[in-house]
C-alpha cells in the first residue's frame, strides 16, 4: 500500500485542472453497452475505478482501449457475455449498473453483489424493485443477482429515495423498454444530466433529467456516440479545501459554480473568498477559518462526500459546529484518524460536533476510503510536523495524481511507495 507523505505547507498558488467525474464516467462506460459499436469517452480520469469498470465490460466481451490523453474507446460487440463476476465487481459498487443495460438490451443479466468503500449498509433494494416494475425477474442466490425478461415494460416508479446510481441504472434500462416509463423522486446530480445527454446522442428520448421527474419514452435500439465527461465537483471541492486549510490563491480549471453552490456557500460562510470565472473558480484566503454548521443532502444540498472535506477544514476552525450525515450511516469513520492528529471531534450516531483548534499535529493515519483518504492528505497541510497517509490505493480509485497536483501548488505532498516508507 503506497503512503501520502505531507509537510506543512506555504500558501498555495498558481491554478490546477480538474479531471472528468469519476462519478460519471464509470456510468457513462456502463451505457456503452446499450449498443453495439464503439462508443467514444473524452476526458475520462486515469483512475483505479475506471480500470475497474473497463475490466468488467471486458468481462463481457467488450474492448476498452485508452488514448494517448483521457479518451476511451469502447467497443460492445452484438452480443454480450451477460456475466459480471465477483472478483471484479467487488472492486467496485458502481458497477451494479450494468445490470439496467444488460436487461434491457439482453434480456438476462448475472450480476455479483457490489463491493466498493465501506460506509455501512447501502442495499440495492431500489434498484432491484424498480427493474421488477419494469418486468424483470430478479432473484439473489449464492452472491449473484440473477436476472431475466423478455422486453421491459415501461410504468411509473416513485424510488423510495433520490439514489444516484439506482437513478442511472433505471434510466439506462428504460431507453430500450416498450413504452413510457416516468421516474419520479429520480436525483437531480449533474452526473445524472451528463448520462442523460450521452443516452440522447446514442438515441434515447428523455425529458426532465436534473429534475425530480425523469420520463422516457423507450425506443427499438440504440447506437454509439461521443462525449465529453462533465467536470469532477469532489475533485474540484477538494482543491479549494486545501485553498481554506493551506491559505493562498488558486484557480480551480473546469470547475462548474453551478454544480456546486450550496458548498461554495459554505466555503464562503467559512470565509474563503469565491470568484467565479469562465474557466472555473478562484479560491483566495488567509487567516482563520470559521465554523459552520451543515447536514448532508441529497443534490442539490451538501454531498456526502464533500463531508469528510468539510470536516477536516472545520477541525481547525475559529469555534464550534454541528455536521448532521444524513446519507449513509457509517460514514464517520475516518473521525478517529483526525483525532490522532489532535482534532476534537465527539460523534453521536447521524451527528458530530467539530470544535476547532489552531493547528493539528502531524501523524501516522490511514485512509479508509477515496474522499476521507484525500481529506487525511489536506489535514497535513495544516499539521505540525510530518503527517504519513497510508492506504494510498484508496485515493487513486478517485484522484488522478493527487499529489502531483497539489505539489505542483506548492504543497509540501509526496506520494512514497512500499520501498521508501520501509514496507
Amino acid at each position: 500500500m503506497s503512503t501520502f507523505r505531507v509537510a506543512p505547507s506555504r500558501p498555495l498558488s498558481g491554478s490546477v485542472r480538474v479531471q472528468g467525474a469519476k462519478n460519471s464516467a464509470l456510468k457513462l462506460m456502463a451505457a456503452s453497452l446499450l449498443a453495439e459499436g464503439t462508443t467514444v469517452l473524452h476526458g475520462v480520469p486515469r483512475i483505479a475505478d475506471v480500470q475497474a469498470m473497463a475490466d468488467v465490460l471486458e468481462a463481457m466481451g467488450a474492448t476498452v482501449v485508452r488514448d494517448r490523453g483521457g479518451t476511451l474507446r469502447l467497443k460492445t460487440p452484438a452480443r454480450c457475455i451477460p456475466v459480471a463476476p465477483y472478483e471484479l465487481v467487488e472492486r467496485l459498487r458502481a458497477s451494479v449498473v450494468v445490470l439496467g443495460p444488460l436487461l434491457a438490451r439482453h434480456g438476462a443479466a448475472r450480476v455479483s453483489l457490489p463491493g466498493g468503500d465501506d460506509f455501512g449498509h447501502r442495499p440495492i433494494d431500489i434498484h432491484l424493485r424498480a427493474l421488477c416494475d419494469l418486468g424483470a425477474e430478479l432473484r439473489i442466490e449464492h452472491g449473484y443477482v440473477e436476472g431475466r425478461c423478455d422486453r421491459l415494460v415501461g410504468t411509473r416508479l416513485v424510488l423510495e429515495y433520490p439514489s444516484h446510481t439506482a437513478t442511472d441504472n433505471v434510466l439506462m434500462a428504460a431507453t430500450l423498454a416498450k413504452g413510457t416509463t416516468v421516474i419520479d423522486n429520480a436525483a437531480r446530480e449533474p452526473e445524472v444530466q451528463d448520462l442523460a445527454a450521452l443516452l440522447v446522442a446514442m438515441g434515447a428520448h428523455i425529458e426532465g433529467a436534473g429534475t425530480s421527474r425523469i420520463e422516457v419514452e423507450g425506443t427499438d435500439e440504440l447506437h454509439p456516440a461521443e462525449r465529453t465527461v462533465v467536470a469532477d465537483r469532489i475533485e474540484s471541492a477538494t482543491y479549494l479545501a486545501a485553498v481554506g486549510l493551506a491559505g493562498g490563491d488558486v484557480t480551480v480549471l473546469g470547475a462548474r459554480d453551478e454544480h456546486m453552490e450550496m458548498l461554495l456557500e459554505k466555503l464562503a460562510k467559512m470565509g474563503l473568498e469565491i470568484e467565479v470565472l469562465k474557466s472555473g473558480i478562484r479560491a483566495a484566503f488567509e487567516g482563520r477559518l470559521q465554523a459552520v454548521d451543515f447536514a448532508t443532502l441529497p443534490y442539490p444540498g451538501v454531498a456526502t462526500d464533500y463531508k469528510p472535506l468539510l470536516m477536516t477544514m472545520l477541525s481547525v476552525s475559529s469555534g464550534a459546529a454541528i455536521v448532521s450525515e444524513n446519507i449513509y450511516a457509517g460514514r464517520f469513520r475516518y473521525v478517529d484518524e483526525l483525532r490522532r492528529m489532535g482534532a476534537d471531534i465527539r460523534t453521536e450516531g447521524h451527528h458530530a460536533v467539530v470544535r476547532g483548534v489552531p493547528r493539528l499535529s502531524g501523524a501516522p493515519v490511514r485512509a479508509p476510503d477515496i474522499r476521507a483518504g484525500a481529506a487525511l492528505v489536506l489535514a497535513g497541510l495544516a499539521a505540525d510536523g510530518e503527517t504519513l497517509v497510508s492506504g494510498g490505493a484508496h485515493v487513486d480509485r478517485g484522484y488522478e495524481d493527487l499529489a502531483g497536483k497539489l505539489a505542483a501548488l506548492g504543497a509540501d505532498v509526496r506520494r512514497l511507495e512500499d520501498a521508501e516508507t520501509g514496507s
